[in-house]
């Protein structure tokens, strides 16, 4: 019988010792869509021997580890206060949880102590086990669709063995809300926004890292930047090219959500605008708005607030 290619599940637990699988199970997994995985990716060293005839002398594989990507929906966790069903994978990514009972989770950088994880991939009878598995995290939201994280996660690679699928659910995921008018809220600068999308990406360099006596998967760098795409208004009203020019910066808002239990809300402090470029939409003009997030104190570019 031939394998499908939609039926998978993703798993994901964190680890307590790094690289050491955490044995994720169905109470742990991951609802994703647009998933694209790399099973094997390594460096092929050819072995070049001198022999009295030609031919291929093969290589072997080095530094051998796995990629998985793939798009979760933004939502709430159901009730303020509690942890979404994807915390893990934002944790992997170099976030700290903080948890504010019945009010609300708080996802904020860290630089030390990340955490990393065991991700299981199981398609169609194979599990592929990727250990110690960080990552790097985007938002994208536009309206008429559906926003939502896409996460790059890289492992170690573990086994790859024949397995029954691992029966997963929707239990405990939260139905989203749709990108409008009605759901959703965006300030920039000040500037309580008409936009036609918002792109974020945390901008981890995630580097698989092998040594004699060490390997792992580390988050190496971060430089996080976005992209707004908004209705052109009148300069009084604002004016992008001022701010730009003077490398200004100013606070951004994304609110996703209204009712009390599916709330998503992203923030940055101190962005500054780029090279602007200049667009039209139903021919409607407007303009593309590269951000680069800053840090004010340190590793408070960004945060992410689920109620």
């Amino acid at each position: 019988m031939p394998r499908l290619f939609r039926k998978l599940a993703i798993l994901n637990k964190i680890e307590t010792t790094y690289g050491t699988n955490s044995a994720p199970a169905a109470v742990n997994a991951i609802i994703g869509k647009n998933v694209s995985f790399t099973p094997i990716e390594a460096e092929e060293v050819s072995r070049d021997l001198m022999l009295p005839y030609l031919g291929n002398q093969g290589v072997i594989l080095t530094g051998k580890h796995a990629k998985l990507e793939f798009d979760v929906e933004m939502a709430g966790a159901g009730a303020a206060g509690s942890v979404p069903k994807y915390a893990s994978l934002l944790r992997a990514c170099g976030f700290a949880e903080t948890v504010a009972a019945e009010v609300s989770v708080t996802y904020s950088i860290i630089e030390t102590g990340v955490e990393s994880s065991t991700m299981f991939f199981e398609i169609d009878g194979v599990r592929h086990i990727l250990l110690g598995a960080r990552g790097n995290m985007a938002v994208n939201v536009a309206p008429k669709a559906i926003p939502h994280f896409r996460f790059s996660m890289t492992g170690l690679l573990g086994t790859i063995t024949d397995q029954a699928l691992t029966a997963v659910s929707m239990t405990g995921w939260t139905t989203p809300k749709d990108a409008s008018s009605a759901n959703t809220t965006l300030s920039l600068h000040g500037w309580s926004s008409i936009a036609e999308s918002l792109s974020i990406d945390l901008g981890n360099t995630v580097t698989p890292r092998f040594l004699i006596g060490s390997e792992s998967v580390i988050i190496s760098d971060r430089k996080t930047t976005g992209q707004a795409v908004v209705e052109a208004v009148s300069l009084a009203t604002i004016d992008w090219f001022a701010r730009a020019l003077a490398r200004t910066k100013g606070a951004l808002a994304l609110a996703h959500g209204n009712v009390e239990g599916n709330i998503v809300e992203i923030a940055g402090p101190a962005l500054e605008i780029g090279k602007i470029s200049q667009g039209q939409t139903d021919n409607i003009l407007n303009y593309t708005l590269p951000l680069s997030f800053c840090p004010v104190t340190g590793r408070d570019e960004l945060t992410i607030v689920v109620k």
